[in-house]
């Protein structure tokens, strides 16, 4: 892993995404080297040569000024990079930005796959509006360590979900990627349902490179599966989407605790589609 540091004008840059008007990315790159990673885009804003996935930029910030008000915005913790990389453990980066975001007003939600979070359950306790998601979509370690081989285990995030909640921070449960015909979000809701607050949801969306490898991973572990993901990525075809957000809906009648909808393809609102 090929470690540096950069200079970044500021802590927070505005946000395109649905339910974010701010996001903080301390790290450029990320060391989970997930095979289906959509954010590998960023690389040509880097000017790394290396591959996604083997190297990592320290960000230095030449400002630590915030926008003059975050009341009531939703800074998100962290969009194309993973905060808490094992790196963090050293550089101390996203707990310097949430250090700053203590006593703004804002609403601040973590995501990330890693049990590191818990490190920081002091400071966390004294953001008062704050979540915490943990990014999950199978209970079988032999899959997640295929797509996810540096990621940790899914009984280390299921751990930090139980803590995080036991100690009275809200979490969420992020299934994401939704794998077609592999990911079964009964058995992940079953699952964690007693120490979530939120249930969120986005599908496999596969772009450049990470479209082959897939389909290739596919073919090679779950031949009987790609056709199905032939349709889907290759023809466009989304009735499997529109099936299993139906499926989604249905079980939200089951549980008292919200599902929220990310699926790229559907018209999505501020904040998501909240299925009541």
């Amino acid at each position: 892993m090929k470690i540096s540091t950069v200079k970044a004008k500021s802590i927070l840059v505005k946000s395109n995404l649905p339910a974010s008007d701010y996001v903080a990315n301390p790290y450029s790159g990320c060391t989970h080297r997930c095979c289906y990673c959509y954010a590998c885009f960023m690389k040509r804003f880097t000017g790394h040569d290396e591959n996604w996935g083997t190297f990592l930029d320290v960000k230095e910030y030449e400002s630590d000024k915030l926008p003059k008000s975050l009341v009531g915005k939703t800074v998100l913790l962290s969009s194309v990079t993973d905060p808490y990389n094992p790196y963090e453990m050293e550089y101390h980066k996203s707990r310097m930005v949430l250090e700053h975001l203590r006593g703004t007003g804002a609403h601040v939600e973590i995501l990330s796959k890693s049990d590191l979070v818990v490190r920081d359950l002091d400071l966390l306790r004294q953001i008062p509006d704050l979540s915490v998601g943990i990014s999950l979509n199978t209970l079988d370690d032999s899959f997640r360590n295929d797509i996810e081989p540096n990621a940790p285990s899914v009984q280390r995030r299921l751990k930090a979900l139980k803590t995080l909640h036991d100690a009275g921070i809200t979490t969420y449960l992020f299934i994401s990627p939704i794998f077609p015909y592999i990911t079964d979000i009964q058995t992940l809701i079953e699952t964690t349902n007693d120490y979530v607050d939120q249930i969120c949801f986005e599908n496999l969306n596969l772009r450049g490179a990470a479209k082959g490898k897939i389909l290739d991973y596919i073919a090679e572990k779950y031949p009987q599966h790609l056709d199905g993901y032939k349709a889907i990525y290759r023809k466009g075809d989304l009735s499997y989407w529109e099936q299993f957000e139906a499926k989604i809906e249905a079980l939200s009648k089951d549980y008292t605790i919200p599902f929220v909808n990310y699926f790229y393809h559907a018209k999505i609102r501020k904040g998501g589609n909240k299925l009541d």
